[in-house]
């Protein structure tokens, strides 16, 4: 299991499980496939590390992602796929003793007729009482957060089968700096499904026919937004013309899509 040690404040996910300065938690993604009118539940599991009886909370928070794969949080409920509403978290308020852990239970269940991806995350929390004299002094309401690990949401309903994904816009962006050349594609997601792709580069040497197939970079895409993807040319290529192919597999059930441009190799 992939762990990591973190300090206070800091905001971290990764695919199993995450420290925060005392607690842990695992997974740190959950994925549902609700059709409209199901309701699915996950568990997530949470251990104080501390020396010290612990109170915990969990919120809810948005998140949109950018062309280069940039997240930005938001209230929760305020974005167009916001996954909040369809949640319900037990309990969402508790204490632990040290080195003692608990279940928790994620309940979603997608309103009938909906059928779009949602999606979000938790904000797992250390709640510590301050004293009135702190609490008046910081203008809060005597609750002080600590340490914080997310947890990422994602509901994309089994019925809805519509994915689809295009590669264009393949481009070198090698600078002077850079120690291999670099090339950058655009992947957009038309469908209704958040999709999971992998990208890989085919060189294909235009006077032998020879092809080259550069290992791949997986990348999640987000219904009607587009991805921008960095490729390298991580392998010494012969002397020479190639048509460079950029390649996107998203699945067994659907076809391979590609976009290519010549490059010469010197």
């Amino acid at each position: 299991m992939k762990r990591l040690l973190l300090f206070s404040f800091l905001l971290v996910s990764i695919n199993y499980s995450s420290f925060s300065q005392d607690f842990e938690v695992a997974p740190v993604e959950l994925n549902f496939n609700a059709d409209p009118g199901e309701m699915q539940n996950k568990t997530i599991t949470i251990k104080n590390h501390a020396n010290k009886k612990n109170s915990f909370i969990i919120s809810q928070s948005d998140f949109l992602i950018n062309s280069r794969g940039e997240k930005t949080y938001h209230p929760q409920s305020t974005t167009k796929n916001s996954v909040a509403n369809w949640l319900n978290i037990s309990p969402a308020y508790f204490e632990l003793n040290p080195n003692e852990e608990r279940q928790i239970t994620i309940s979603c269940q997608a309103p009938i007729d909906n059928y779009k991806s949602a999606w979000g995350v938790l904000n797992i929390q250390t709640v510590e009482e301050q004293s009135a004299f702190d609490a008046d002094k910081d203008l809060s309401t005597g609750m002080f957060m600590t340490g914080r690990i997310i947890v990422q949401i994602f509901q994309s309903p089994k019925i809805n089968t519509n994915k689809k994904i295009k590669i264009n816009k393949l481009e070198e962006v090698t600078e002077v700096s850079d120690t291999v050349r670099l090339f950058r594609a655009n992947l957009d997601n038309i469908g209704d499904k958040i999709t999971k792709c992998k990208v890989y580069l085919v060189a294909s040497n235009l006077k032998t026919a020879e092809e080259i197939y550069f290992e791949h970079k997986e990348f999640s895409t987000y219904p009607k937004a587009s991805l921008q993807v960095e490729l390298p040319l991580n392998k010494k290529l012969p002397s020479g013309k190639y048509a460079l192919a950029a390649i996107v597999d998203y699945g067994n059930d659907v076809n391979l899509e590609g976009t290519q441009i010549i490059i010469e190799v010197q």
